[in-house]
């Protein structure tokens, strides 16, 4: 599904995306268990996953009398979309204006800096 615009997912249905992207494929009882520390009831978690499933995000295949899930979107699919985003709605598209925000409010730490100076160098060094 790659290229092809998709439904956004929500906060909760990240939740349970990333378990999916840590195990691979899974029973609905098994993304039960890996919520329960959520404290999300079985009827959540399959709210989520009939949510997911008509976004596209899962696909399900029935195998005896169970279905199994697996992601169709990708961790770095969710990131590209999510990122770019945040950084159109809060910052027009630039990245600059985002960095130059959480310097001002003093959130980035020393290391922070260090990095971004790394990157900018290897960014340069490609061009």
């Amino acid at each position: 599904m790659r290229g092809k615009k998709r439904t956004p997912i929500s906060e909760a249905e990240s939740v349970v995306m990333q378990v999916f992207w840590a195990r691979g494929a899974l029973i609905s009882e098994e993304v039960v268990d890996a919520l329960r520390h959520g404290k999300w009831q079985e009827p959540t978690v399959k709210t989520l996953l009939n949510r997911l499933l008509k976004k596209g995000a899962l696909r399900a295949r029935k195998e005896n009398r169970r279905y199994i899930y697996s992601p169709v979107l990708t961790r770095d699919e969710w990131l590209s979309s999510e990122s770019h985003g945040f950084v159109d709605r809060l910052f027009g598209g630039r990245v600059a204006p985002l960095v130059s925000y959480f310097s001002q409010q003093r959130k980035l730490t020393k290391k922070d800096v260090e990095e971004l100076k790394q990157l900018i160098k290897d960014i340069d060094d490609e061009r």
